[in-house]
């Protein structure tokens, strides 16, 4: 299953730049797998994870993960994606739940198959509650209507978040 998020990853996240090599794996951290490349940019480091389940009443559905993204030479560091496996319905909400916090419509957004935060404290503050948290709950609604419920395990998510961050100072 990880080999299979890791190659889905490097096409989807890099296919834009010619630059790009193969990623190298950090490491297996629980449920969270630590990645590194250079781009055109420079550096890049991610770690990603799939759900341990996905509920929704669809007949088929691509490929379900969420990723954070440090890019140092763009001082950009916490991007959170996630990529529902089908096409968001426009202007729709997505809802993460960690523990006792809700993040909504006021620090995410949609476009086409992916959800990213509002900026970039939004983006801290999802990480911050990822890092204490044990599970991580995406709630979406397809194109279609399909209302969709992802549930992510966050073991291993601050030893994966440490290994990118230690790579990508």
């Amino acid at each position: 299953m990880k080999k299979m998020l890791f190659f889905t990853l490097s096409s989807l996240l890099f296919a834009p730049f010619a630059q790009a090599g193969t990623p190298k794996v950090l490491g297996e951290y629980g449920d969270w797998t630590a990645y590194y490349d250079r781009d055109s940019s420079g550096p890049v480091c991610y770690m990603a994870s799939s759900p341990k389940r996905d509920e929704g009443k669809y007949t088929s559905r691509g490929s379900i993960y969420t990723v954070v993204t440090h890019r140092p030479n763009e001082k950009s560091y916490d991007v959170i994606t996630i990529n529902a496996g089908y096409t968001y319905k426009p202007a729709s909400a997505v809802e993460i739940k960690i523990g006792t916090q809700t993040f909504g419509e006021n620090e995410l957004f949609t476009s086409g198959g992916k959800a990213w935060a509002i900026n970039t404290a939004a983006d801290k503050k999802i990480v911050a509650a990822m890092k204490r948290g044990s599970r991580m709950i995406v709630n979406g609604t397809s194109s279609k209507g399909t209302k969709t419920k992802d549930t992510y395990s966050l073991d291993g998510f601050s030893s994966a978040y440490k290994a990118i961050s230690n790579k990508c100072k």
